[in-house]
């Protein structure tokens, strides 16, 4: 694996279902309200598709060594920087509506985001091709960071547990003298 300062800037991509999702999605929320229905008939029929088209068309992320960058919106555009060091936890999301559109969503829990702060500070990202991987890789520079920018010597894991296993051994030996003494 290359050293940090040489690790690539990742740019996901969206699911271009999530223009179908969002529409229905909108849709159904405006017809569990009997007054929403013919607004929902004018958002299907017009103005939902280029609302979600215009929305997919505005999604980016990127992820770089120290921090993950989102932007979002059409006519508020929202645009958030989270810190790798601060993402407490990603957790991936699939349910009934996403799973029928093949979309998951990634929601951030980062530093300081618990009890009501936690909608302030608090990321969702619906629609990303291969999100499980972008999870791992996000976690996994996340961890990098924490360590110094090295990664762990995978080599070195055997000679440790031989070493430990000799260790025990002749802690065994010790331990079996000093039960024979008197």
């Amino acid at each position: 694996m290359p050293a940090m300062s040489e690790q690539s800037v990742v740019r996901a991509e969206f699911n271009p279902l999530i223009r179908s999702y969002l529409l229905l999605s909108a849709a159904l929320v405006m017809v569990m309200t009997i007054v929403g229905i013919p607004l929902a008939l004018v958002w299907l029929l017009g103005i939902g598709q280029w609302w979600a088209g215009r929305y997919y068309r505005e999604l980016e992320c990127e992820l770089d060594n120290e921090s993950l960058r989102f932007r979002k919106g059409i006519l508020f555009q929202v645009e958030k920087t989270i810190p790798l060091e601060n993402i407490q936890d990603v957790t991936f999301i699939e349910g009934p509506l996403l799973r029928r559109f093949e979309l998951s969503t990634l929601k951030f829990e980062t530093a300081g985001s618990s009890g009501a702060q936690a909608g302030a500070s608090d990321m969702q990202l619906t629609g990303i091709v291969g999100a499980a991987e972008l999870r791992r890789e996000i976690l996994r520079r996340r961890n990098l960071l924490r360590r110094g920018g090295h990664e762990p010597a995978s080599d070195a894991t055997e000679p440790t547990l031989e070493m430990l296993t000799r260790i025990s051994g002749q802690l065994d030996q010790v331990i079996a003298l000093l039960r024979e003494r008197p």
